[in-house]
């Protein structure tokens, strides 16, 4: 697995993390294998939402990281219709007794609504003051969201933009990437298999991928994280249904693509011109 540093916060996280969105509370003792088994191959970044599952999604977390807390990078996101100052500090604490901790080491706005971020940074800073998250950021901010939000806070205090990014929409490539290089804020993407639409084989995207695949002897999905995550700054957070899943994905962590493997894929599925908003699910 690869590391690499967390924006401006400085840590090393790994390149892949672990995603919850969907986790399935029924088949909970599966879920915790698969985030415990992703632990133990080095994906150490977990992402998880106080809307994933009303909650339920960060009680297994919790479970899955009892005991290990101090391996983890541990991100958590407050929806927006909380984001008001009162508002972020009573689902923090929600979300740190749901997790069994006492702090988080990034705290995200998971998308703009309507209460004003001047609010909500203020929130996060007085979070940060006391001890409860360590680091603060976004979810689906184009770059005008961003520009304004580092209006407000300042350089160095973003932690991330986490946002859609797979194979088929790489949108973010045209202006969120350069703008978050520049400003030294990390990229996350999510659902970086897409949304039940991962490339088979016998389409043209997906026979490169398996030719790539082969000559690494490794799975199209882990040449997929590969080439995702191909530049400093960018991190993937897939979510496994399973253990052999989890480990699966974290060897996407340990691929490096070469030029003309990246000079395939990106010819196989085009960058396409840049749209009017900001993708995201």
């Amino acid at each position: 697995m690869q590391y690499r540093s967390f924006g401006s916060t400085g840590r090393q996280v790994s390149v892949i993390g672990q995603g919850t969105w969907y986790i399935d509370d029924g088949h909970r003792g599966r879920a915790i294998e698969a985030l415990k088994a992703g632990l133990d191959a080095g994906m150490t970044h977990i992402d998880t939402a106080e809307m994933y599952g009303s909650g339920a999604a960060e009680a297994v977390v919790g479970e899955a990281i009892r005991g290990r807390r101090d391996e983890v990078f541990l991100v958590s996101k407050v929806l927006p219709g909380n984001a008001s100052r009162r508002g972020v500090r009573e689902a923090c604490e929600r979300s740190l007794k749901a997790l069994g901790t006492d702090y988080l080491d990034c705290y995200l706005l998971h998308w703009r609504g309507s209460i004003p971020l001047s609010e909500t940074f203020e929130a996060f800073s007085d979070l940060v003051q006391a001890g409860k998250i360590r680091a603060f950021g976004v979810s689906n901010f184009d770059v005008d969201d961003l520009e304004e939000a580092y209006a407000l806070v300042g350089p160095g205090k973003l932690a991330c933009n986490q946002v859609l990014y797979h194979l088929k929409e790489r949108a973010i490539e045209h202006a969120v990437i350069p703008w978050c290089r520049r400003h030294d804020v990390a990229v996350v993407a999510y659902s970086p298999f897409g949304h039940d639409d991962f490339p088979e084989p016998g389409t043209e995207g997906g026979d490169v991928l398996e030719a790539i695949a082969a000559s690494h002897q490794a799975t199209p999905r882990q040449v997929a994280l590969a080439f995702l995550t191909r530049a400093e700054g960018i991190f993937a957070i897939p979510k496994a249904s399973s253990a052999k899943h989890a480990s699966s994905n974290a060897g996407g962590g340990a691929m490096t693509l070469g030029d003309h493997e990246i000079a395939r894929l990106e010819a196989a599925f085009p960058l396409g011109s840049q749209p009017d908003y900001l993708p995201m699910i």
